[in-house]
């Protein structure tokens, strides 16, 4: 499904190359559920941007169902966006002019869901994440961790098919956390194929393989232990 070929990514300076990413190789299958691991600065962030096509690499290919996806057109790379990825970004960007409700509703209508069928998604999603309380504010009346809820919430709406998850549960408290790894494994077993980047070595092993970056190197791949 998704398979990363010889990915650099670098930074020239007047006297100097620095590498975020070096000879990145590796594939997701279908269905997977992969948790990507590393300290800060190792390049978990920058690969996921490459994978959802919101950065280019400096050298290698990608290839998502076989297409090699780099040098797409704007308007297929939107395609893919709409209909094919969900995010959950670490810094929430969600629309600050835009209600609890809204924000989530977003992605629906860029998809032509019609507004009948548009309700009862995003309902069911604010029952289940406590939010229909919250429906009608904005942004910035919510905290941190309500933020990173409606910025789930507004990821699986569409229900993608591949899900791109940057630090999902990093503004959450544990409970909360729990909850949205339970939400994840549950799509993953409907089928979503789902890349996670994490600090968490609990939530790490929700996923069925563990990815380790260092110093944007592939340091090791394997399966989860259960």
């Amino acid at each position: 499904m998704i398979h990363l070929k010889n990915i650099d990514k670098y930074y020239d300076s007047k006297f100097q190359r620095t590498f975020v990413l070096k000879g990145i190789n590796f594939e997701v299958n279908q269905g997977e559920f992969v948790s990507v691991m590393g300290p800060s600065g190792s390049g978990k962030s920058t690969m996921l941007n490459i994978i959802g096509l919101l950065d280019q690499p400096s050298a290698g290919e990608l290839f998502i169902f076989d297409e090699p996806v780099f040098n797409l057109k704007e308007k297929r790379k939107i395609e893919y966006h709409r209909n094919f990825m969900g995010f959950i970004f670490q810094a929430y960007h969600l629309i600050e002019e835009m209600t609890v409700y809204e924000n989530i509703e977003t992605p629906l209508i860029y998809k032509g869901v019609k507004s009948k069928e548009r309700k009862p998604m995003v309902a069911n999603l604010l029952d289940h994440f406590n939010m229909v309380a919250k429906k009608d504010l904005f942004p910035q009346q919510l905290s941190g961790g309500q933020q990173q809820l409606v910025g789930v919430a507004r990821a699986i709406v569409g229900k993608p098919k591949l899900l791109l998850a940057d630090e999902p549960t990093g503004n959450l408290h544990s409970s909360q956390g729990e909850m949205i790894m339970d939400v994840l494994k549950g799509l993953n077993e409907e089928g979503m194929t789902i890349i996670q980047v994490t600090h968490n070595e609990k939530f790490a092993q929700y996923g069925k393989r563990i990815i380790r970056l260092e110093d944007g190197l592939i340091r090791e791949d394997l399966p989860v232990q259960n």
